[in-house]
């Protein structure tokens, strides 16, 4: 395999107990249901890349990023009240810019900003209240609810994001954008 294709990897691993106890699950790609493999997973190791994982199956609902390390007991470490149900690797080593439209309103509307680099509050930055859709062109993204990089996020890759709600996140404003870097 070619250094490049190396650098593609992602690999992790769940656990169904606690403390990387009981029966697990390897993962090296996006999964969209785990219920199949684990009833439950209560901690994981990444043993490389980054990883969004879901506590909904088919990538919804409350979204957390993994990067490399070990994670015994992630319910209350990361805050999660229910257990990983789906995950999606994250690219690594992108080269190039990184570049997204943001929007105040969905589809597109109300006022708009490009942006290429992080962005630790929307408010400050571009005098806007929220952001409800986007065009991601270049690299991906973690968008947070708020400001600093805080508080609920979500996994944007490169398309176009009409309204937030038809990927599960009704009622969601996002305040904060940061870059995923190849710091995985």
């Amino acid at each position: 395999m070619s250094n490049t294709g190396m650098n593609m990897r992602g690999k992790i691993t769940f656990y169904e107990e606690k403390n990387f106890q009981g029966r697990s699950y390897e993962c090296m790609n996006d999964c969209s249901d785990m219920s199949s493999s684990l009833s439950r997973s209560q901690s994981c190791r990444v043993e490389s890349g980054c990883f969004m994982v879901y506590d909904r199956s088919n990538y919804m609902g409350n979204q957390y990023f993994m990067k490399r390390g070990e994670y015994s007991d992630y319910m209350s470490m990361m805050g999660m009240r229910d257990c990983i149900k789906s995950c999606r690797m994250i690219p690594m080593q992108h080269r190039g810019q990184y570049r997204m439209k943001i929007y105040e309103k969905e589809n597109f509307g109300g006022q708009s900003h490009e942006m290429m680099e992080d962005c630790d509050n929307v408010m400050d930055r571009y005098r806007m209240d929220e952001c409800q859709s986007c065009n991601v062109m270049d690299g991906h993204w973690l968008m947070y609810e708020q400001p600093q990089f805080r508080g609920k996020m979500m996994y944007m890759r490169p398309g176009e994001y009409r309204n937030f709600r038809d990927m599960g996140m009704s009622g969601q404003r996002f305040m904060s954008m940061r870059r995923i870097t190849d710091s995985c």
